[in-house]
């Protein structure tokens, strides 16, 4: 199920774990779902079984959690290419309306934020605390 929410940003804090988590995975892609809480992103869910590859990671959709406020995806590319390819495209239309490409060498600007059309969309980053559980 897919929350059609008004997005605000993304936690600074999830920003830096993609880019992180895309870093550690080169030269392979990673990919993943973004969650919004009161309508800021703040967790990027992996999925069991997702299988990644220097040319593409492909999520187990099948596996995504009921009920778990998904409002788009995450993924790297491997180069400093962040245009999305004709499978990210197909892949965004299914999954939200944000959907953040990240791309090498994996710093605070390289990385750009589409809608599920492709088109390059504002997202914020935004400093949050997190509440501890």
């Amino acid at each position: 199920m897919i929350f059609h929410q008004k997005t605000k940003g993304i936690a600074r804090d999830t920003l830096r774990f993609l880019l992180e988590v895309s870093k550690s995975s080169y030269p392979n892609e990673f990919a993943g779902l973004l969650r919004a809480e009161e309508g800021v992103i703040t967790d990027i869910i992996v999925l069991p079984g997702t299988i990644a590859s220097s040319s593409s990671a492909v999520m187990q959709l099948h596996m995504k959690p009921p009920l778990s406020r998904c409002v788009g995806s995450a993924h790297s590319h491997p180069s400093s290419d962040m245009r999305p390819s004709k499978e990210d495209l197909m892949m965004f239309g299914r999954n939200g309306d944000y959907h953040i490409i990240a791309a090498y060498p994996y710093n605070e600007n390289s990385w750009t934020c589409y809608d599920a059309s492709g088109h390059v969309r504002n997202l914020p980053v935004l400093d949050v605390e997190f509440k501890e559980e």
